[in-house]
């Protein structure tokens, strides 16, 4: 316990340091420069990403098995066809 008291004195000195220096004005900069550009990637949230993932492949699925059920349509029209022409 007494090494984890001793870690958590010096985070939160360091902490105070940084507070009251240069380091935690650069710091706000950067972060507000790297939120400003990563808005204008047109970036997506994680979530998103898999959700839509998600909805792309049940969509393949689903025209998979239309297009699996058209072929079948049109060979049970095409032989009927024939024999008109």
């Amino acid at each position: 316990m007494e090494k984890k008291k001793i870690l958590d004195d010096l985070q939160s000195s360091i902490g105070q340091m940084i507070e009251g220096s240069p380091v935690k004005d650069i710091e706000k900069k950067m972060r507000a420069l790297i939120t400003q550009t990563l808005s204008r990637l047109d970036m997506v949230a994680r979530e998103e990403f898999d959700w839509q993932t998600q909805t792309i492949a049940q969509l393949r699925e689903q025209i998979a098995m239309l297009q699996t059920r058209l072929n079948a349509l049109e060979k049970q029209i095409s032989p009927s066809d024939d024999r008109t022409v």
